[in-house]
């Protein structure tokens, strides 16, 4: 019984706060809580940090101001490397998961950004 106490009172501070999280591979945005208002936040910071990136911008520059993005596509064409990230603008689904018809994406052509926008990545599949 005193080995088990003891084992008990030596595990303890390990287990204090502990979460385990499982996910089926989809984004949850509502992980912080019930709260709305801070996906919604989230779309507003993007959607603002967006509308002030300037055309040749780096592609780190860019990461660097906007962080991780919700998804990321990369392509070489020709002699060129695309990169394009994707970011949360625009919830069209209540069901708590980001998908990629809810972002926005930004297109690198040899790390400078070269378009925003559904049409920017059009130029990149003709």
């Amino acid at each position: 019984m005193k080995k088990s106490l003891l084992a008990a009172a030596l595990i303890a501070p390990f287990l204090t706060g502990c979460v385990i999280a499982v996910s089926d591979g989809e984004a949850e945005t509502h992980w912080a809580g019930n709260d709305s208002s801070s996906w919604q936040h989230q779309h507003k910071k993007n959607r603002e940090a967006i509308a002030d990136l300037t055309m040749d911008s780096s592609y780190q520059s860019v990461l660097a101001q906007l962080k991780t993005p919700n998804f990321t596509e990369l392509l070489k064409k020709d002699d060129d490397v695309y990169q394009i990230l994707f970011y949360v603008t625009n919830s069209i689904h209540s069901d708590g998961k980001t998908t990629k018809d809810e972002c926005t994406p930004l297109v690198f052509k040899n790390d400078k950004l070269v378009g925003i926008g559904e049409s920017a990545l059009g130029m990149i599949t003709k």
